[in-house]
């Protein structure tokens, strides 16, 4: 069953996510759908206040991506089917401090056919719990790396606009307040 994707203008998008404390069928089968809807919505990645649940849970699968980057899980290397689609609850992030930044464009759900330049970093750890409360640490890179922190950014109510500079924001500024009065009409409309 696929789930409504929140856009940008809806104030479940600003707030942070709560910690997952109870790893149950009831999360198993939210997580499962998570990855149904970011799937149909092609989609590399889903953070639960994109469908309207502030928690600390994402998804992530980059199986159908070009793989230009590194990965160690749980200090191997695993290949990606054997992980991917990931579920990742409670993500704690680290960046080493020689890491490079990159500038890279970046599209999101909650944003239809807006893109812009980000700048993160290209490297992270992050320390996170999978859909059955077991411990993990990842150290990855590149678009891995991005999209975990894009994700990561939506369960701490940060979205990707709020990263880019003033002139790629600007350059997307009118179709970004096009799609807030759109999401605003449609709220009023479902209101009873």
């Amino acid at each position: 069953m696929s789930l409504k994707i929140v856009h940008y203008n809806d104030p479940i998008l600003r707030q942070k996510g709560v910690e997952i404390t109870t790893f149950d069928d009831d999360l198993r089968a939210l997580a499962k759908e998570m990855v149904e809807t970011m799937h149909e919505s092609r989609g590399i990645g889903l953070a639960a206040q994109q469908i309207g649940r502030a928690l600390q849970l994402c998804t992530v699968d980059l199986r159908q991506c070009d793989i230009d980057f590194d990965w160690v899980l749980d200090g191997a290397k695993p290949p990606l089917d054997l992980f991917m689609p990931m579920v990742i609850a409670n993500p704690r992030i680290t960046i080493p401090g020689d890491t490079d930044k990159y500038i890279l464009e970046e599209g999101c759900l909650s944003f239809p056919d807006i893109r812009g330049d980000v700048v993160r970093p290209d490297e992270i750890t992050v320390k996170f719990q999978d859909e059955h409360g077991v411990e993990h640490t990842l150290v990855c890179n590149d678009l891995l790396s991005r999209c975990i922190q894009h994700e990561a950014d939506h369960l701490n109510g940060t979205l990707f606009i709020d990263r880019m500079t003033k002139k790629v924001r600007g350059s997307i500024d009118r179709a970004i307040k096009a799609l807030a009065l759109e999401t605003q009409a449609e709220a009023t409309r479902e209101e009873p």
